[in-house]
């Protein structure tokens, strides 16, 4: 059976000194290796949910625990965050002055993963998304679905057990938003890696082996 990677405790998210509740005491576990959607419309937590659970930010209350150890607590956030997650976001966040194989590597230089094989390492990673072709070339010059898949070769940078993805095909049309799932999800089966995708489209929520909804920042059936 599979053992949690994530769960969370009572988790509770307030803004604006406590006049926003942005999450009300949220209860979840997430099963290493598990593919899961999570859903609701604009304001409903989903994305706050899923900046707690990657440690870019901490709970007013509750715990979020990875493998069991409380992040912040049992295990930094910096530590969790630099080999444990990897990030994709719906503006990919690359850095413009860097060629795509060079933004690939960026994360490794905040762990000294790869060592002297950063640049064989993230080449490989490269052609996993299929930019084989496009590796020299910088932002600017690449279409959003190659962006994108630049940004998901850099979260797989230092081999992370867990990839969060929010709203991964928000600014891709929708032969690029199939590719980009395509990629996702082959990744999350042949590295047996757990992948959390927040969404805001119903095509891709329901097409999770588990989709969780949340509405006024509570789990909803």
């Amino acid at each position: 059976m599979a053992s949690p990677i994530l769960e969370v405790r009572n988790l509770r998210k307030d803004y604006d000194e406590g006049r926003i509740e942005a999450l009300r005491g949220v209860d979840l576990s997430i099963d290493a290796g598990e593919f899961v959607a999570i859903s609701g419309h604009s304001g409903s937590g989903k994305s706050t949910l899923l900046h707690l659970l990657g440690g870019l930010d901490s709970p007013t209350s509750g715990d979020v625990l990875f493998r069991g150890a409380a992040l912040g607590s049992s295990i930094s956030l910096d530590t969790y965050r630099c080999h444990h997650v990897g990030f994709i976001f719906q503006s990919f966040y690359l850095l413009p002055t860097l060629c795509a194989v060079e933004n690939v590597q960026a994360p490794m230089l905040a762990t000294r993963n790869g060592g002297g094989n950063r640049e064989e390492r993230a080449e490989a990673l490269l052609r996993e998304v299929g930019l084989e072709h496009r590796m020299r070339q910088h932002p600017n010059k690449l279409s959003g679905g190659e962006r994108q898949r630049v940004a998901i070769a850099r979260a797989l940078a230092n081999n992370p057990s867990i990839l969060l993805a929010d709203e991964p095909t928000g600014n891709l049309d929708s032969t690029n938003s199939a590719r980009i799932m395509e990629i996702l999800t082959g990744i999350q089966k042949t590295r047996g890696m757990t992948l959390i995708v927040i969404t805001h489209e119903d095509e891709i929520a329901n097409s999770a082996p588990r989709h969780i909804r949340i509405h006024d920042g509570r789990i909803v059936p």
